[in-house]
């Protein structure tokens, strides 16, 4: 999932329209309507807010945009102080300021189409509000509130969630006309809902214990020019009263009706006319096709009239009147086909004409629209120019201002670090000089007395330490304690696997970064695999020392019970005996003994009985006859240590009896075996410890040395104060399970 979000940028439509906007609002002579509708806007600019709060605008209009938010940062509402409609639907608000009610001018608040899911409580703060539409939000109730909108007339809260009305809602007595789903109402019941508004605000004062009156009989707030709020409920009678502002916005909207009635008006007249001049040509056609059947009907009378003519008659053409009829008719006919031919070519003509004055206007539209491209082009070319060299500028001047902080920073530095060195020669030199006057200064017998007086305090503080440890069990018995774990061999052994598994990471870190840096996949995949069987390596050995350290401390508490029944300074006399060097005679008994025995009380970290098994001459034949209470005897205390010693015992020797034929042959030392090394998958493959390792800085604060191990990744990137807030590694980017800190010797 990404972290960071790119806004929607506007098209270039929706700029040059939001630019166009804010100019028309700026000209001098505009109305008080500032309308930045449809430019695809995810926040209302600066400017808008600016431009109603110096030109007193009285409506903004800011629909059909993304908004999500109507203050933007760094603005305030009171920019807004003089609006009186504010139009915001179709947009993609999903709540309003909280400090709404702040617009005390405003009579139209239009929300509709958003994503609210509630509405401010200081909206009954806006008592000149007229007309409030919530229509199609995400509303599930309606605050009390709103019964203090003493002017509200209109109320849509359809397309909501609602179910609820508020009972609050009775106290606004001017309500005239309120939209909702009367089928999803509960309160009140959908019946009371489905009679209209009436019948709503009469329950609703039936449950408030008030009594209905028409919003007829009640004033509407009266707008003064001083900004004043005088509204009372008074029963007396209607009052229809506007403030001269309220009557110009009138005027204004309906000179806008008419204005769209009049261009309505205008279009009916154009499309009748054009309607009456197509019934005047179809007539026109009928009465040429009439007339034209009526002249062939005619002549084909008078074609058929010599027929009729009886035998023996010669028909005179020019005495018969239908003979002049039909010259007559021809004649007329001939004329009127020339008429309708002219008629015809002056119509072609006409139409010829039209039609190459429409082809010469596209040509120009065609034209001025090349042109106006072109300059588009031209424009924009050299406004992406002067971007590309305010911006070529900007990084100029920053890497300016860079560089003369370097050179201020780096003589700062220089002379800083000057002052410093002269700081520090005149320091040593001033305190050398004062031991040469105090040594001139100061006797000899001064400074012995001094001398001697210190060792005596350091003499007593030493016999205060002995006599305070020989006194305190308590402090005998952790000094016991840390002896011992450091004697023992298994822990030391884990210790120091542990150690080598440390530097080890610290190595696979350092040759991690550097191939990071030289992006070589294969050979960090490599890296990542040894990273991780090492670090899971180190995990498992710190179960062990973890376990060890168990099975060292129930020694410990078994020692405790034992040293209840015994003498004094238990602790100091265990102590004692670990601290003390083995005779030479006692050595040579322990080279002595069988190697699988030393071996076995290695393993079960009982090195310090070997002394006991020696003297006594203890051996795996003997041992497998002795019993715990005979161990006991013997001096080994432990109750599972002893138990634990037998049955290993048993095994070796039932081992030696099933393998006969690995044993030597009579009259042979037994040579034993050297103790088993760790499993190759258990070695870690560290260096060893003599090869010194380069110290690798911080990857967060790249000063302090990196001294922790994060488990389960396994880097070695971060100093101790660093990984204190860090919840995840920042070279890998996972959890951090374990942290682990490495102490480099010196």
């Amino acid at each position: 999932m990404p972290l960071f979000f790119r806004k929607r940028k506007p098209s270039e439509e929706a700029r040059k329209r939001l630019e166009y906007q804010m100019c028309l609002a700026k000209e001098a002579g505009a109305d008080d309507i500032l309308d930045i509708s449809k430019c695809e806007l995810s926040e209302i600019p600066f400017g808008a807010f600016a431009t109603c709060k110096v030109l007193q605008k009285k409506v903004l209009i800011v629909h059909t945009n993304h908004l999500t938010s109507l203050l933007p940062k760094s603005c305030s509402l009171l920019s807004l102080a003089t609006i009186k409609v504010l139009d915001l639907h179709d947009n993609q608000l999903t709540a309003l300021p909280d400090d709404l009610g702040q617009l005390t001018a405003l009579q139209v608040l239009n929300v509709e189409r958003n994503q609210l899911m509630q509405l401010p409580r200081s909206t009954g703060n806006l008592t000149q509000l007229q007309t409030l539409n919530v229509k199609d939000n995400k509303l599930k109730e309606l605050p009390d509130t709103l019964g203090e909108l003493r002017s509200l007339r209109t109320l849509n809260i359809s397309g909501n969630e609602i179910q609820r009305l508020p009972q609050m809602l009775a106290h606004v007595r001017t309500l005239e006309m309120l939209s909702l789903d009367a089928s999803a109402m509960v309160y009140p019941p959908r019946e009371v809902c489905g009679a209209g508004t009436a019948a709503i605000l009469q329950f609703l004062c039936k449950e408030s214990g008030l009594e209905y009156y028409p919003p007829s009989q009640y004033l509407l707030p009266v707008l003064e020019q001083d900004g004043t709020e005088n509204s009372r409920d008074s029963p007396d009678g209607p009052t229809d009263r506007f403030s001269r502002e309220e009557l110009e916005w009138q005027n204004r909207f309906s000179d806008y009706e008419k204005r769209k009635e009049q261009k309505m008006l205008e279009k009916l007249e154009f499309e009748r006319r054009l309607e009456l001049g197509q019934r005047e040509h179809a007539q026109l056609l009928q009465q040429s096709s009439s007339q034209k059947d009526e002249i062939l009907q005619t002549v084909k009378e008078v074609c058929e009239l010599p027929a009729r003519v009886q035998p023996g008659c010669s028909p005179q053409p020019d005495s018969h009147p239908l003979l002049q009829e039909q010259s007559r008719l021809e004649q007329g006919l001939s004329e009127h086909q020339r008429h309708l031919d002219a008629e015809r070519q002056r119509l072609q003509e006409q139409l010829k004409q039209t039609e190459q004055n429409i082809s010469s206007r596209i040509q120009k539209l065609l034209q001025e629209n090349q042109r106006q491209k072109k300059s588009s082009e031209i424009l924009k070319s050299l406004e992406n120019e002067r971007i590309r060299m305010e911006q070529l500028m900007s990084i100029t001047q920053e890497e300016t201002e860079n560089l003369r902080r370097r050179e201020v920073a780096s003589a700062m530095q220089q002379m800083l670090t000057e002052s410093c060195k002269n700081r520090l020669i005149q320091m040593a030199y001033e305190s050398q000089r004062q031991n040469l006057v105090q040594q001139a200064c100061s006797s000899m017998a001064e400074m012995d007395e001094r001398f001697q007086q210190i060792l005596s305090w350091q003499q007593m503080d030493q016999n205060k330490a002995i006599s305070q440890i020989l006194q305190e069990s308590a402090m005998q018995k952790a000094a016991f304690e840390a002896l011992q774990v450091k004697k023992d061999l298994m822990h030391r052994q884990i210790r120091s696997q542990i150690k080598l598994i440390e530097t080890e990471l610290l190595q696979l870190t350092q040759l991690e970064l550097k191939r990071k840096s030289l992006d070589t996949e294969t050979l960090q995949e490599m890296i990542s695999e040894q990273r991780w069987a090492l670090s899971s390596l180190l995990q498992q050995l710190l179960k062990e020392k973890q376990q060890r350290e168990e099975e060292l401390r129930e020694i410990l508490t078994e020692l405790e019970a034992k040293s209840e029944t015994r003498q004094e300074n238990y602790w100091l006399i265990q102590y004692q005996r670990l601290l003390n060097q083995k005779p030479s005679s006692l050595k040579l008994q322990e080279e002595g003994m069988e190697r699988q025995l030393v071996a076995l009380l290695e393993e079960l970290s009982a090195e310090h009985y070997l002394p006991i098994f020696a003297h006594h001459r203890l051996s795996l034949d003997l041992l497998s006859q002795m019993s715990p209470g005979d161990l006991a005897k013997v001096g080994v205390s432990e109750a599972g240590l002893q138990h634990e010693i037998l049955r290993r015992v048993q095994e070796l020797l039932d081992a030696a009896r099933i393998q006969p034929e690995l044993k030597p042959p009579t009259g042979e030392v037994l040579t034993p075996t050297a103790p088993q090394e760790p499993p190759e998958s258990v070695r870690p493959s560290a260096p060893p410890a003599e090869l010194e390792v380069q110290a690798s800085e911080c990857v967060v604060c790249l000063e302090r040395e990196a001294q922790m191990i994060f488990l389960n990744c396994g880097h070695v990137c971060c100093c101790q104060q660093c990984c204190q807030p860090l919840r995840t590694c920042p070279l890998c980017r996972q959890d951090i399970v374990q942290r682990l800190r490495i102490y480099h010797s010196s």
